[in-house]
């Protein structure tokens, strides 16, 4: 007797831990779903010169300014071999970064890429490598 009441037991328990509850379904939209979560910083040129962000999700006053035929240029294989030997990545070339995540100084506003790469902000409003990473 003593077996089958800790058979039903363990049966009992097994049977309340195997029970899903699922959310029910909500069917009016939420504001996070209708627009994107703001980000710290998207990449908009890449290491080899795609671009990444088109002008369309840059915010409008930077993209006025933004002339990608003049930004999109890879690094120098010579740059690429001293990156990797470096750093062991290939940064981003050129970011956007929003105004809550720059900081400013005496020689210009800036950010710091994942820790280790810092980044000028130019004219356009975008932020370009610090050229002494790849020279």
């Amino acid at each position: 007797m003593k077996y089958l009441a800790m058979l039903w037991s363990v049966l009992l328990l097994l049977q309340s831990c195997a029970h899903r509850t699922l959310p029910t379904k909500n069917s009016h939209p939420t504001t996070a779903a209708v627009t994107p979560p703001a980000s710290v910083a998207f990449i908009v040129v890449d290491g080899m010169g795609t671009i990444k962000t088109p002008k369309s999700k840059l915010p409008p006053s930077v993209a006025q300014k933004v002339n990608y035929t003049s930004i999109t240029r890879a690094f120098t294989p010579n740059q690429r071999k001293n990156l990797m030997y470096r750093f062991h990545t290939i940064p981003p070339k050129i970011i956007y970064v929003s105004p809550a995540f720059t900081q400013h100084s005496l020689k210009g506003t800036y950010c710091v890429y994942k820790k280790q790469f810092w980044y000028w902000q130019q004219a356009d409003g975008l932020f370009y490598l610090d050229a002494t990473y790849y020279n």
